[in-house]
């Protein structure tokens, strides 16, 4: 049995193995008498996981993993020629670090009510076949994978947790729905066009892969997303993006950080995907940017900045690894000037990756947005039935809610492409 440690540009340590792939967080400080060794892991469900599964790893396996992550962890300079204490920080790290040890303490108690009476609203619609979705959107296949998402930020996994089942039901609709050539869809229910919804679901095959006890559906899970991926790589056009059908030919900003988030997950999961592929990509979305920061729809016409886009715009850039650039400084500065304004049209499709934007971007940004948005959804919620259903009544109830516990939950990082 091999063990493949890496180090990865966020800052955390990924262990690969044959069926189970997990994070495994730098401590913030050295080990002190009393700490747990779950603390490390992430998301911290997995570390029950790992420990209880005989055929995952050896208890000889286990002994020394944790004998490796009790010395990275207690020395994280071991194994290192330089000495990185000698090292300054630059002031992205820094700004990174900050966040992340103050984001847990801005989900306030509402907040965690809100995010509870919402996750048991969609346990409570969630359809037999495991889809979810209600008139035209009933068992899309992206209102279903954002649905299943929702739960796995909460740290719920395949049969695991109180939402355990809700995780696997939603995961068995997902594989049922992938055809021959790779693409996810319901052919019966309504989408904006096909990559939308097969794009949110590669994304959640992706985060919940690993999280598969069974090794023979965790096989059928990574052959799969492998299929899913080469179809979103075969259909990106000429210009670098993506557009509604599979096929090389137009490209939006909005299809395309769909794709770019979902073969960024499946990167870290171990799924290959070509470098030209996300150079291409990173071109295509530099180009759509518009001077005063926002981003335009497509590159062939022009249209003004607007909210959703460029909240997309930015986050396609951070999928694609870009941290520092003018593009990203120029688009929070665009998306700054929207704090506290009213947004009606893709409120929720355009707070989804603002809130992922302003936490990349860390730092006050991301201090002064978050409890803005944190604020108006405890607020906009129905506190009787847990559903969100207003203020943009796009798509459908299971849509904006599983969208509002996303953006309420993202502080919480158990979801891998939260990370950076």
């Amino acid at each position: 049995m091999i063990l493949i440690l890496t180090e990865v540009p966020d800052q955390m340590y990924k262990v690969d193995q044959e069926n189970l792939i997990f994070n495994v967080r730098k401590a913030d400080a050295p080990l002190k008498t009393g700490h747990c060794l779950e603390r490390l892991l992430h998301p911290p469900q997995l570390f029950h996981k790992i420990t209880n599964s005989t055929h995952c790893l050896s208890s000889d396996s286990i002994g020394k993993l944790i004998l490796f992550l009790l010395i990275i962890t207690v020395f994280p300079g071991s194994g290192n020629s330089q000495d990185n204490s000698a090292s300054p920080k630059s002031s992205l790290q820094k700004r990174f670090q900050e966040t992340e040890l103050s984001a847990r303490e801005m989900v306030t108690a509402e907040a965690d009510r809100s995010i509870d009476k919402g996750l048991a609203y969609l346990a409570k619609v969630q359809r037999e076949d495991g889809s979810f979705g209600t008139g035209i959107y009933a068992s899309n296949v992206g209102v279903t994978a954002l649905s299943g998402m929702a739960f796995l930020a909460a740290g719920h996994t395949p049969d695991k947790g109180r939402y355990g089942r809700v995780v696997s039901k939603t995961l068995h609709f997902l594989l049922s729905r992938c055809r021959a050539s790779g693409l996810i869809i319901e052919p019966k229910s309504r989408s904006h066009g096909p990559m939308y919804g097969h794009g949110f679901a590669t994304l959640f095959l992706a985060e919940v892969y690993g999280m598969v006890p069974d090794k023979e559906k965790s096989k059928d899970l990574r052959t799969k997303l492998k299929k899913a991926v080469e179809l979103i790589v075969s259909s990106q056009n000429e210009e670098g993006g993506w557009r509604y059908s599979p096929v090389p030919k137009e490209a939006d900003m909005s299809v395309t950080v769909c794709q770019i988030m979902a073969l960024r997950a499946a990167r870290n999961s171990g799924i290959h995907v070509p470098k030209t592929t996300i150079d291409r990509c990173i071109q295509y979305v530099r180009k759509c940017q518009n001077p005063d920061g926002g981003f335009s729809y497509q590159l062939n016409q022009r249209r003004e900045s607007e909210f959703p886009r460029s909240a997309a715009g930015i986050v396609a850039l951070y999928s694609a690894g870009l941290y520092e650039a003018e593009e990203i400084d120029s688009g929070i500065q665009f998306m700054e000037t929207f704090q506290n304004k009213n947004i009606n049209r893709h409120y929720y499709y355009g707070h989804y990756y603002a809130v992922q934007a302003m936490w990349m971007r860390g730092g006050q940004p991301w201090k002064k947005w978050y409890p803005s948005i944190r604020d108006e959804l405890v607020k906009a919620q129905n506190q009787a039935e847990g559903y969100w259903d207003h203020p943009d009544l796009n798509i459908c109830n299971e849509y904006r809610t599983a969208m509002a516990c996303l953006i309420l939950q993202l502080p919480n990082q158990y979801l891998p492409i939260f990370n950076r």
